[in-house]
């Protein structure tokens, strides 16, 4: 599903990314995992479209997506949260989701909302009943009406969850998904992210929830690869071990 192939990342006489290689399968959940500057984040810009490589490719489903902008590939079902929480804060949490479907359009345009054409109601029947399927599943169904603002850090984070998941997304980018969250929060993500059908990057530094939650771990430091492999295997490498898990 993804391909990073030899992708390199500059700044200034920095390499941030060099020449980072490795390839996750449809429907895996793949942690990035390492040391702070290791690189995460600046990978995960870059397979999102938010930063290009200095060299390199990176594939989506076999289709080369490295000149691709960022919101092209969002279209194209590439979707992402942030390390920030990222919401619309005078939105309540189900139009916050609701946004994120917004850019298909109802159909008819002007007309269609003048005259009430019945498939712009039919279609913005379905967009609201995805926005009740995803709020229930990321547990937020209890707070649908309340500002996004108002919400304590850890349930805007489950709110980005929600948005990202509205469109259905073919992979999708967690960007330290567990930040701010608390124990039962946590649980519940886990148990999100293993129901999901779509391929899965995330980074994060709960150790707990990676070894718990991944199929595959890839591991960053200094902008390299040093280790792939199941948890098990990431676990006991005592490269990795050296220069991370201690």
């Amino acid at each position: 599903m993804l391909a990073i192939e030899a992708v390199s990342v500059a700044f200034g006489g920095v390499r941030a990314l060099d020449e980072v290689s490795f390839e996750v399968g449809a429907g895996q959940v793949c942690g990035v995992i390492g040391p702070n500057g290791a690189g995460k984040t600046t990978l995960f810009d870059v397979v999102s479209g938010l930063r290009r490589p200095l060299a390199g490719r990176v594939s989506v489903a076999g289709r080369d997506l490295t000149g691709v902008p960022a919101l092209r590939r969002a279209r194209d079902g590439v979707r992402r949260t942030f390390q920030r929480t990222q919401v619309f804060g005078r939105l309540s949490v189900a139009d916050n989701v609701l946004a994120a479907l917004d850019w298909r359009g109802g159909g008819g345009g002007l007309p269609a909302d003048l005259v009430g054409w019945p498939g712009r109601r039919a279609r913005e029947r379905e967009r609201r009943e995805r926005v009740a399927e995803v709020l229930e599943l990321c547990g937020l169904d209890a707070v649908r009406d309340a500002y996004a603002a108002a919400l304590p850090v850890g349930q805007r984070r489950l709110v980005e969850l929600a948005r990202a998941l509205a469109d259905r997304p073919g992979l999708l980018l967690l960007d330290e998904p567990t930040s701010g969250l608390d124990a039962e929060q946590t649980a519940r993500l886990g148990e999100v992210i293993g129901g999901l059908d779509t391929t899965v990057l995330l980074v994060e530094h709960d150790m707990g929830f990676v070894m718990e939650t991944c199929d595959r771990l890839v591991v960053l430091d200094l902008g390299k690869v040093i280790a792939t492999g199941s948890p098990a295997e990431i676990r006991g490498n005592p490269v990795v071990r050296a220069a991370y898990l201690g």
